[in-house]
């Protein structure tokens, strides 16, 4: 087995590779004057199990993943699993309106023609693992989040709404603390109030967590209506911290205490490894 890493997630393929105890391909790439990519595989690979890991996103991320793909079939590789620990248009699952596509079907489509597995972290919607016309599988960041969230003596972790309460509810178990989900109730006809369904939050060191950050609008809301009802401190935790526009200024200005994310993408938020979340699903 050998391990290739792209380039949005060679840190993660590292960590892979430490773990599993597999070697890390020796790769060449650059980015010609036009910005294509170009790729080269240096060490032999023919006839091996290789494992490509990948986060597709932003765009330039997708073509690499391609590019990977191709390079280890033509490089004669006898079995390709593709990990993507974070799927860029995961979101976009399905057709609104006529003449729209379904942009997680279209990529789940191109990536499968050359996987033989596909390993993915935390998708929007579980049921996009069918849109692959190959074994795929995915793997929770919620254990490794946990872990970490469990030294801030969290007293009670808050799915954002209703639909993420699994999430919460997975991470409490770990934590040991409770768990509950943030309703909005409508006050009148111009005020919406944000506050867990059940539990009160005076004084509790509170963690919301969810699968992606984008925007930071509705978790900034939350964070403001925790404080306004006496949160001690109040941490967010995503899998996928994508922190879109001003995603962070809307957080700390919210009063956020610690900003917390994976690995799937990297940035300075990035506290928690995806690997050991990863290298259960891999087959040597």
């Amino acid at each position: 087995m050998y391990i290739i890493g792209g380039t949005a997630s060679k840190n993660t393929a590292e960590d892979l590779s430490k773990e599993l105890k597999v070697p890390l391909a020796n790769t060449i790439s650059k980015r010609f004057p036009d910005d294509e990519f170009y790729l080269r595989i240096m060490d032999d690979i023919s006839g091996e199990h290789v494992v490509i890991v990948q986060t597709t996103y932003p765009d330039p991320n997708i073509i690499e993943l391609f590019i990977l793909q191709n390079a280890a079939e033509e490089a004669g590789a006898k079995k390709i699993t593709v990990v993507i620990p974070y799927f860029g248009y995961a979101r976009q699952d399905t057709k609104f309106k006529e003449g729209e596509p379904i942009s997680a079907k279209a990529m789940a489509n191109l990536i499968s023609l050359s996987a033989d597995k596909v390993i993915t972290v935390d998708p929007h919607k579980e049921y996009i693992l069918d849109f692959f016309s190959t074994s795929a599988v995915s793997c929770s960041a919620i254990p490794e989040l946990a872990k970490y969230l469990k030294e801030k003596e969290i007293d009670m972790v808050l799915a954002p709404d209703k639909g993420a309460l699994e999430r919460a509810k997975e991470a409490s178990k770990i934590i040991k603390c409770n768990f509950d989900y943030m309703e909005k109730t409508r006050i009148d006809g111009e005020t919406i109030e944000i506050k867990p369904k059940k539990l009160d939050a005076q004084n509790k060191n509170v963690a919301i967590i969810d699968d992606i950050i984008s925007t930071g609008g509705t978790m900034a809301k939350s964070i403001q209506e925790l404080k306004k009802h006496g949160a001690k401190n109040v941490f967010v935790a995503c899998t996928h911290g994508l922190f879109a526009g001003g995603a962070i200024k809307k957080l700390t200005t919210a009063g956020c205490s610690e900003i917390i994310s994976t690995d799937t993408i990297q940035s300075k938020f990035s506290k928690v490894k995806i690997a050991p979340a990863i290298s259960p699903f891999l087959d040597k």
